[in-house]
């Protein structure tokens, strides 16, 4: 649920019912390019999912060489096609 910066008017689509005002969706405050590098260059151990706040899927990757590399290869493909998401559930920014 958002609430609308023009009207005040609480909404659960992406605009406000009332005054038609686009409302923008929350992202995280972790950035894209740092998640990116840290997925080319040390995300075989996790690194970038420690960096957005996904630890027992970051400590998963350490364990496992990033699930043997496949688990890396995947979160690359993800972060460079923008679909990464923080620990919140939020897309990466």
């Amino acid at each position: 649920m958002s609430i609308c910066p023009s009207c005040g008017a609480y909404s659960v689509v992406s605009h406000c019912c009332i005054c038609g005002a686009l409302l923008l969706q929350p992202r995280s405050a972790k950035g894209w390019p740092t998640t990116l590098l840290l997925c080319l260059f040390l995300g075989i151990f996790g690194a970038h999912r420690f960096y957005v706040g996904k630890s027992w899927s970051g400590f998963l990757w350490l364990l496992t060489f990033g699930l043997l590399g496949l688990g890396w290869l995947v979160d690359l493909a993800v972060i460079l096609f923008k679909g990464f998401k923080d620990g919140r559930g939020l897309p990466v920014k």
